[in-house]
């Protein structure tokens, strides 16, 4: 059995469909099953981490997202018979990384709480989630003009369906404990050419506007924490003009290429207020 924890996000719902179309049995770890809309075939659990046996019983292998991984969580784990934990994290963390930034501390926070658990584990570090640019959604459904901070700012976005590509082979086949992948998506692109691919999606022609970041706010970060709101900006006005990491993790770990953004664009158009 293979536990997934954060079954309805973007990576872990891909990663229940995945390792259900693969045979494998999976129990997807949600605050509320009720809502989840989650495959027949998983086994929806309530993820309460003060009832371990329900969470735990008969399962070999964890999927964890950060913000999941306790020490309490990881210690009932490997109480219960889990043996093998891989870790959604970040490629944040990296040789003569800001150890300071909010988004390091979390991550490496976890690894080390992993490392000491006595579990074997398997780090993925991705660089930045395609599914970021669902933060211009309402905009573009309301029109066709997007507001919004660094329109150079350059990232390879990887998409969703890649990671949980990477962690089903990781889960399923041997040989992946004590490793570390650093995962990206295949290409460079702006914040402006991620809009301009989503107005080719849904069929428009969209305008990036430029935001000053001194002016950004929650109506165009409404997920950030307001804490955490200036390292991010910082962190993005450090990418104007820079290459990012572009690598072929998942190429060599899957067998198939990396999806471009323009591809993640035509998957979710119907996020955008398009037809499919």
């Amino acid at each position: 059995m293979i536990l997934v924890t954060g079954a309805t996000g973007n990576v872990g719902r891909a990663l229940v469909d995945r390792l259900l179309a693969a045979g494998a049995p999976v129990r997807a770890l949600t605050r509320d099953p009720e809502r989840a809309a989650l495959p027949e075939g998983a086994e929806v659990v309530r993820f309460d981490p003060d009832d371990p046996a329900a969470l735990f019983d008969g399962a070999t292998a964890l999927y964890l997202y950060a913000q999941a991984g306790t020490p309490a969580l990881l210690d009932a784990a490997r109480a219960h018979g889990v043996k093998h934990v891989v870790l959604l994290s970040s490629a944040i963390i990296h040789e003569g990384a800001d150890e300071t930034h909010p988004i390091h501390v979390m991550h490496a926070t976890v690894e080390r709480h992993i490392r000491d658990s006595g579990l074997d584990w398997t780090f993925l570090r991705p660089g930045g989630f395609a599914t970021n640019a669902l933060q211009w959604a309402s905009q573009i459904r309301a029109g066709d003009t997007v507001r919004g901070v660094y329109p150079g700012a350059l990232s390879a976005p990887i998409h969703e369906d890649d990671m949980a590509a990477v962690a089903e082979r990781v889960l399923l086949d041997g040989g992946h404990q004590g490793a570390v992948y650093r995962l990206t998506g295949p290409q460079a692109t702006t914040n402006a050419e991620q809009v301009a691919a989503i107005g080719a999606a849904v069929g428009r022609e969209l305008t990036y506007v430029e935001v000053d970041a001194s002016e950004a706010g929650p109506e165009l970060f409404p997920h950030v924490p307001p804490q955490m709101l200036e390292r991010l900006l910082r962190t993005y006005e450090s990418t104007v003009g820079v290459a990012p990491e572009i690598n072929d993790t998942v190429e060599k770990l899957t067998g198939t290429p990396a999806r471009p953004f323009t591809q993640w664009a035509r998957d979710h158009v119907e996020d955008f207020g398009g037809r499919a």
